[in-house]
């Protein structure tokens, strides 16, 4: 109202409907999609009015947001895992693939010495002689070697809310909102964590679809190599 800007003027500008604005403006956020879209128009929305976004957001967090079962648990249970330190792979992907690798070449070698070289044999009865040639077999293809990443392709079929971490937790769609038709870049990774706001998305790992089941809370998963798995709420990535 100071700066004298029409509702409608906003609406235009930052892509968010009149409604939620207005919700956002009386603290009505019962209004809103959800509390990742809440945070995400307050952020968009004070960006615009060149308000401080960050505490803004901050003071959302405080006076509505319940903290997470990640901020609550007993200080026993993370003293224990500061003891037993991060676990990495017991064996490395390069070891597996080279252990694969030698075991093929020490068959094929086996495989050639045993069979000898193609022989005729003859034998002769009633007259006729008959021919019978020995044939080396042939070497089994060696097995592919497993992927050691994953990678995700996202298609928006309505405005939907993505979030996107490496297994470091290096964001890689740092909390977006993308519209249908608007291109979500590919990603590839060791390990990554999703999270949409909605199931309004075409989900394809590994170049397989995957299904987007609607919920009444934000949708995770976790993307492996070896295929991907639903995530809960409290494990689910927060870009925000």
């Amino acid at each position: 109202m100071s700066a004298r800007i029409e509702i409608t003027e906003v609406e235009a500008r930052t892509k968010i409907r009149a409604r939620y604005l207005r919700a956002i403006e009386n603290e009505e956020w019962d209004l809103l999609p959800g509390p990742v879209y809440a945070k995400t128009f307050l952020r968009t929305y004070a960006d615009f009015l060149g308000l401080d976004s960050r505490a803004l957001v901050d003071e959302y967090k405080q006076r509505y947001e319940r903290p997470s079962d990640h901020e609550i648990r007993p200080v026993s249970s993370m003293n224990r895992e500061r003891k037993r330190g991060p676990r990495g792979p017991l064996v490395p992907p390069w070891a597996i693939i080279g252990v694969v690798l030698v075991g093929v070449v020490v068959a094929l070698y086996l495989v050639g010495t045993s069979s000898g070289p193609s022989t005729p044999t003859t034998s002769t009865q009633a007259g006729t002689t008959h021919h019978r040639v020995h044939h080396r077999r042939k070497p089994r293809p060696a097995p592919r070697p497993q992927p050691t990443t994953v990678t995700l392709q996202l298609k928006p079929t309505a405005s939907v809310y993505v979030c996107l971490v490496d297994g470091q937790g290096k964001a890689l769609i740092p909390g977006q909102i993308f519209s249908p038709g608007q291109a979500i870049p590919t990603k590839s990774a060791p390990k990554m964590k999703l999270t949409l706001g909605n199931a309004s998305v075409q989900m394809k790992v590994n170049g397989s679809v995957v299904k987007v089941n609607p919920s009444s809370t934000s949708i995770g998963f976790l993307l492996q190599p070896s295929g991907s798995t639903s995530l809960p709420t409290s494990q689910q990535p927060r870009c925000a």
